[in-house]
This record gives C-alpha cells, sequence and structure tokens, in this order.
C-alpha cells in the first residue's frame, strides 16, 4: 500500500539523511539480480551436527555390544580374587591400544580388554579423538575403581563384571540422550533455515519489483524500504529466540582428554568446527547486513529522486 502524502514527506527526509550517512553505498539505483543469502553457516552446522550424532550413536552400539560381551564371560571364582583393591592401576595401564591384552596371564582379563579393543575402541574416530590406551579408556569412561578393581584382581571378579556391564550400559544410555539433544538441534537449525530463506527471499521480491518499476517510483522505493526495515526487526526477533537457546543448552558434555572441563551442549558442537561457533547468529548477522545494504541502496535511490 502506498504511504499517505504527509507520512511520505516525512519518511523522504528520514530517507535522504540516511542517503547523505558516510557508510551508505553510492549506487543510486538498484539494478540486476539480487541474490539470495546461501546460508552457509546454517547448511554447515546441519553437515556438522548430523556427523556428530552419527558418531555418537555408533558409540552407544559399541558400549550396548561390549556390556553384552562381559556379561556372558564366566567371572573368577570368588577364592580367586583380591579381598582388597590395593593393586597397582599400572598393572593395566601397561597394557597398549594395539596388542589388546597380550602380556596378561589371566584368560579373563585378556577377554574383557580384547573385548573393548574390538567394540569401543575399533571406532574409527574414537582413538583419534582420545588418544587413550585401552586401560586409560576403561578409566575414563567407565570409572577408575572399576579399572584399579581389575588391576587389584588380576581377573575379572562377579563385582568387576556387574559394574562393567551396568556402567557400560550407562554409558550406551548417555549417548542415547546426547544423540536425542543432537536431533532436536539439527531439527531447531532446519528451522532457522526456513525461516531465514522466506525473509530473504521476500527481501530479494521486493528489490526486484522496485528494479522492474519505470518512471517516478519515489512512493514505491519509500514503501519498500520501510518493508526491508521490518524484515529487519524479523529477523532480530529470530537472534532474541536462538540467543535464549544458546543461554538455556540442554545438557553439559564431558570434553575429551585427562581432567578437561566439561563444555557447554553448543560449544561441544561447533567448538571443534571450521565455521563459527555460533553459526545461527553469524548467519543472522550475514542476512542483517544485507538487508541494511539493501536499505541503503533504497535510500540513496529516493534521495537521487530515480
Amino acid at each position: 500500500m502506498e504511504p499517505a502524502t504527509a507520512e511520505c514527506t516525512s519518511l523522504s527526509c528520514d530517507l535522504t539523511a540516511t542517503a547523505s550517512e558516510p557508510g551508505v553505498v553510492t549506487a543510486l539505483v538498484i539494478t540486476g539480480v539480487v541474490a539470495l543469502v546461501a546460508l552457509a553457516y546454517v547448511r554447515d552446522a546441519k553437515d556438522d551436527c548430523r556427523s556428530e550424532r552419527r558418531r555418537v550413536l555408533d558409540e552407544r552400539a559399541a558400549f550396548e555390544e561390549f556390556a553384552e560381551r562381559v556379561s556372558g564371560f564366566d567371572p573368577a571364582p570368588a577364592s580367586s580374587t583380591a579381598s582388597s583393591l590395593n593393586g597397582p592401576m599400572a598393572t593395566v595401564r601397561t597394557v597398549s591400544a594395539g596388542n589388546g591384552g597380550n602380556g596378561i596371564d589371566d584368560v579373563r582379563l585378556r577377554r574383557v580388554l580384547a573385548a573393548y579393543r574390538d567394540t569401543v575402541m575399533s571406532l574409527p574416530h574414537y582413538r583419534e579423538e582420545y588418544d587413550e590406551t585401552i586401560p586409560e579408556s576403561l578409566a575414563a569412561e567407565l570409572g577408575p575403581d572399576t579399572a584399579t578393581a581389575l588391576a587389584a584382581n588380576g581377573t575379572l571378579s562377579a563385582g568387576a563384571q556387574s559394574a562393567l556391564v551396568r556402567r557400560s550400559r550407562q554409558a550406551a544410555d548417555a549417548r542415547s540422550s546426547l544423540a536425542d539433544a543432537i536431533g532436536a538441534e539439527i531439527d531447531a537449525l532446519s528451522r532457522y533455515e526456513t525461516d531465514l530463506n522466506r525473509v530473504d527471499r521476500r527481501r530479494r521480491r521486493l528489490l526486484e519489483h522496485l528494479d522492474g518499476m519505470n518512471g517516478d517510483g519515489t512512493d514505491a522505493a519509500i514503501d519498500v524500504w520501510r518493508r526491508l526495515e521490518e524484515l529487519e526487526d524479523e529477523v532480530d526477533e529470530v537472534a532474541v529466540e536462538r540467543q535464549h537457546t544458546l543461554n538455556d543448552p540442554p545438557m553439559t558434555v564431558d570434553a575429551p582428554g585427562d581432567g578437561a572441563d566439561n563444555q557447554s551442549f553448543h560449544e561441544y558442537l561447533y567448538g571443534s568446527t571450521e565455521g563459527p561457533n555460533r553459526p545461527v547468529l553469524a548467519q543472522i548477522g550475514e542476512l542483517v547486513d544485507r538487508i541494511r545494504t539493501d536499505r541503503d541502496r533504497v535510500a540513496k535511490r529516493v534521495a537521487g529522486g530515480e
């Protein structure tokens, strides 16, 4: 709808002032094809999240399989296991990730280490990401007391077996929760992508319509300028919503490595990627910059009387 004459006069003055600012682009007329914003940050973030979710689900399956294997082992008789947990941790830690238990006398302990090697440690990404031996990984994932019990007894006691199975299933459950959270983030990214694409298409159509007008298009240019301002407000609302999500993450995630602090959920997802740590906000910033540039061009057009 065309703005009223009195309002147009006031708005024209505002546009003229805007067009005279140093930061305004110098083009007087909008010409040529208006390109869509690529939204590459959001698209790449979705790809990263899908890859991470696949890895988490692979880890879940590996811990479930390890628990199943260990539950089927015959534990050592109670009389053959130590009554206290005073064995040196180094007894287990000396087993390298590559030999899966060679050099360990007890067949039950060798089976546990081999099962862990063939399930959890066999994941393509696991050794590269965590850089741990089998015993170190057992201690980190299932608790140092579990590894200590294995070292102290030198075999698989009934108590150690029960702890290994229980905690392996807990590790699998934790990864199920993490995979669900990543899935929710992928859905959220898809919604943001849809919303931002919709805004960008409207931006493009407004400018294409104005570019195709003949004769005095001052009134139409003023209307487009105002509608671009409304689009910027819409994008700002999306940014506020996203910031609320970042301020209230669904969980924290253990960072890889000994003694590493927990990470926020979004830091875990995006902190080590090649893209920005806040891909949605970075995408919003790019779109807002484009809208403001377009508004400046329209203001120049009005000021030039085109």
